[in-house]
This record gives structure tokens, sequence and C-alpha cells, in this order.
């Protein structure tokens, strides 16, 4: 009888050390204050689960909470058909491929708090370089510091800038694995491009627009870096996003209880809505 080796175990261990190191024991903590109340000096008072009922009662995070579905739809309806149609427009080959693929990386390397400020600078309504052309050439009434839509308009074209490259790069890869015998089958037939991007290119990339919507839903619906250095969730709590406003609860307030179950109910809604999404997306798969 073959017996198996489990050293191998050993080479994995320094990973699961590192996992729980950064992700466990936080969490472990987190659990911990959602549970309890302190006034200091590391003195715990039991709660029980009654931060827990009062943030699901609270209309603060009722709206929060409708403001970061609202933008992670927007950003979703916006950045998936556009990456795909910015990839079905990109050469599969020569000399343009590498200088499109560098192109589409390049807001990607831009730190988050940078993007923030750069926009932050290009859109003031005086001196931003959008918001004076906007105001002053195209007389459109534009300041994002007073008006909400203007706001929302504003972090919601700053994702789609950042973020569109991650759907180009993934759809674009699912593209180029398609091998040229599908192609051709399709031009004999005399298939049309709707045809056979129905029929061809879209089914092949089905598990590549999975990881993209995924990685996209996850990381908008934790969004905070951006809009807060963009607009610090104003005007008013206009584009206070859930995020936004979880760090204003355990920073600004230091109501570290609700703000610990308000974290665990915010991670719960990550995990179901994505669980939701891969479930819905590889059903066809599963059959």
């Amino acid at each position: 009888m073959k017996t198996e080796n489990q050293k191998a175990w050993f080479f994995v261990l320094p990973v699961l050390l590192l996992v729980a190191f950064n992700a466990l024991i936080p969490m472990m903590t987190v659990v911990n204050y959602s549970v309890q109340e302190t006034f200091g000096d590391n003195v715990f008072f039991w709660q029980g689960l009654d931060w827990f009922e009062q943030i699901l009662r609270s209309d603060r995070f009722h709206a929060a909470l409708g403001r970061q579905f609202l933008f992670t739809f927007l950003i979703l309806i916006i950045e998936v058909p556009l990456g795909i149609a910015i990839a079905l427009s990109m050469p599969r080959q020569g000399f343009w491929v590498p200088v499109c693929l560098v192109l589409m990386a390049l807001p990607m390397l831009i730190p988050w708090n940078v993007v923030g400020a750069m926009w932050n600078i290009f859109t003031l309504p005086d001196i931003g370089l959008l918001g004076y052309f906007l105001n002053h050439t195209l007389g459109i009434n534009y300041d994002m510091t007073q008006d909400p839509i203007a706001a929302w308009v504003t972090i919601v074209t700053m994702d789609v800038w950042h973020w569109t490259s991650l759907v180009v790069l993934l759809s674009y890869a699912g593209l180029v694995s398609i091998p040229d015998a599908y192609y051709q089958a399709a031009k004999i037939d005399g298939a049309s491009n709707w045809s056979v991007f129905r029929y061809i290119q879209l089914p092949k990339m089905k598990t590549v627009l999975t990881i993209a919507i995924l990685l996209r839903f996850m990381d908008s619906f934790n969004i905070y870096t951006e809009p807060f250095v963009l607009t610090g969730g104003g005007p008013g709590n206009s584009t206070t996003l859930l995020s936004i406003d979880l760090v204003k609860i355990a920073l600004g307030q230091f109501d570290l209880g609700p703000a610990a179950a308000m974290s665990l109910i915010y991670f719960a809604i990550t995990l179901l809505v994505s669980w939701l999404f891969y479930t819905l997306m590889t059903k066809d798969d599963q059959n």
C-alpha cells in the first residue's frame, strides 16, 4: 500500500501562519468587540447581540448600505460592458499589442490615495482642469463639492477610469485563448460579428468574466480610499458609502462595539452576494 508523503504541508505552514496573523486573529478581535462595550482601560462589559440589533435597525446603516449597493451597481453596469468592448477592439497581434496592454495596465499601478487626490485636484470647479473646462468653457454648472449628482458622477467616473482596465485585461486574456478554428468555422458558415460574439467569444470568456465580476464587486463594494479622499463622503452624506460610514463610527466617534458589529455585517453581506454571483454565473457549468 502506497503511503502519502505529508511533509509537503510544511511548505504551506508559513502561508497558514501568515493568514492566521493577518486575517483570523484580527477577525476574532472584531468579534470580541462586537459583543462587548468598553470605556477604555481595557475594561469590557458584555453586550451580547445588542450592537447587531442596533445596527440592523439603524436608518443610518440602511442609507449607507443603499448608497453602497447603488455605487457597486453603477460600477458593474458600466465597467463590465465597457471592458469587454475595449478588449474586443484591441489588436490580437503585432506591435500595438504590448503598447495597448501597457496603457491598459497603467491606471491600476497608481496607488488608491493618489488616484483620489489626482481626481480631487482635477475636478475642483475653479482650479481643476476638468472643473474649469466644464464651468467656463462648456458652461455646465459643475461643482462636486456642492452638488450631490456631480459628486456621484465624479466618483463613478474616477472608478471607471481606474479599474475598467482590470476587466479589459481579463477579457482580452479570454479572447486570445480562443482557438482560430472557431473563427474559421464561423467564417465558413457566414456568421455575423454579433453571432461570433454571442456564440463563440462570450461563452469562451465566461470564466474570466466571472472572475472579473467577482473582483470588481468585492472591490467596489468595499471601496474606501478613493471616494474618501475625493469627496470625504460629501456634500453632506450624499457619497458616504458604507465603508466611509464604518470608519466614521470606529475612528471618528470611537464607538468600537457598533463599528465591530457593522463590520461583521458588512463582511457577511459581501460573502453572501459574492456567493450568489458565483452560483448564478456557474449554474450552467454545474448541470
